[in-house]
């Protein structure tokens, strides 16, 4: 049993998917650069709709660094709370918001090794903030991209890292962003952790998974 796809196989897959999910973006909510890096923060371990519900006032009265400066750690607990880990990511974001006013006069830096220096920020957040708010090539794997590019076989990783680097030697670097967005809503609309909706999915006859359920099936 194979465990990757070729790279037929893999045009097949994102010309699918563009079908699937025409104009793909993030599904989180954001009024400004800098809550686009903090509702990324936030977004660790918790879904982008519990984000979104939490930011909702957050976001009415901070939008530039210096507003959650201003706004304090204690105060930012009780807003994004439910989130989860809240201690940790509201010292977090007062800590890289302040970094951000001191030395990047207010504004969420470009660059990806800067932004990888700043408390909270791994490289899934920073892969986020380039590719959204900059257009910088750049894959994001979350809990959904790791799922779901290893089950069809785009890549056949067993950690975060080496499916980052694997889906970018496989995929043509103009589609990272977009797979990034379209892996994402495939894993939440279809592909899910548990239950997968195979059925529903145009991937099925060439998703390696599939075909070894399938297998399976048939002892």
């Amino acid at each position: 049993m194979r465990y990757k796809l070729n790279k037929k196989e893999i045009e097949i897959v994102i010309e699918k998917l563009k079908i699937l999910f025409e104009n793909p973006r993030t599904e989180l909510n954001y009024n400004s650069d800098t809550n686009l890096l903090v509702a990324t923060i936030l977004s660790a371990q918790c879904t982008d709709v519990r984000v979104n519900k939490t930011t909702g006032e957050l976001f009415k009265i901070c939008k530039s660094p210096r507003d959650y400066v201003n706004l304090g750690e204690e105060k930012l607990k009780e807003y994004i709370k439910p989130c989860g880990f809240f201690n940790t990511k509201a010292r977090n974001i007062i800590a890289t918001c302040k970094i951000l006013d001191e030395k990047f006069s207010g504004k969420v830096p470009s660059d990806f090794n800067d932004l990888i220096k700043l408390p909270g920020v791994g490289r899934k957040t920073a892969n986020v903030v380039i590719s959204n708010l900059f257009g910088t090539p750049a894959i994001a794997v979350d809990t959904h991209v790791f799922r779901v590019s290893n089950r069809i076989g785009i890549t056949n990783e067993k950690d975060v890292l080496n499916t980052e680097l694997s889906l970018m030697k496989r995929l043509p670097e103009k589609e990272w962003i977009s797979m990034h967005h379209r892996l994402i809503l495939l894993g939440r609309r279809i592909c899910k952790a548990s239950n997968p909706k195979c059925s529903l999915c145009p991937l099925k006859d060439i998703c390696l998974y599939f075909k070894r359920s399938s297998i399976n099936e048939e002892k």
